[in-house]
């Protein structure tokens, strides 16, 4: 039997042959993590191209950052920090020349995850869903005015800066 700590939560796995059983200990859901979120991703739309960095989760924490280049000048950027708190994780954004902005996973998977804060001018909904290995589809949604609004950033996974 091996103790494994995930977060917040601490796993006991055990093995039986051909069987993985992991039980949370003191009945608490298990803590599911964005992992599949780390690495780079680029979209390239017209004289556009956004990239979006995530570092590896280390110590129930994500760091993120973006930047937006058009016609080859910086448009904006944004840093982002994704933890985990008891409730479920948060994604903190810092955009340029705007106020900080959290919001609070509404719904996760092993496959995509969902924040929402109903109380944020627009985006109220911020969204990851993974495609495969290689693709990964953000989006942001919820009403500006009176009227709905979706923006959808279709990402291809690409090797990072400094990988070799």
């Amino acid at each position: 039997m091996r103790i494994i700590v995930c977060g917040l939560t601490t796993l006991m796995m055990v093995s039986v042959p051909g069987i993985g059983i992991a039980q949370v200990a003191d009945n608490e859901p298990p803590v599911i993590t964005p992992f599949w979120l780390a690495g780079c991703w680029e979209m390239s739309a017209g004289e556009s191209i956004i990239d979006e960095h995530w570092m590896a989760v280390r110590g129930g924490t994500m760091l993120g950052m973006s930047r937006t280049v058009r016609g080859g000048q910086l448009a904006e950027y944004e840093l982002l920090l994704l933890y985990e708190e008891a409730s479920g994780w948060i994604y903190e954004a810092h955009p340029s020349g705007q106020p900080t902005a959290s919001f609070r996973s509404s719904a996760i998977t092993d496959t995509s995850i969902i924040f929402s804060n109903p109380d944020h001018d627009f985006p109220q909904t911020i969204a990851y869903f993974r495609i495969g290995s290689d693709s990964l589809l953000a989006r942001i949604a919820g009403e500006r005015g009176e009227h709905p609004r979706q923006v959808e950033f279709p990402y291809r996974r690409v090797p990072c800066p400094g990988s070799g």
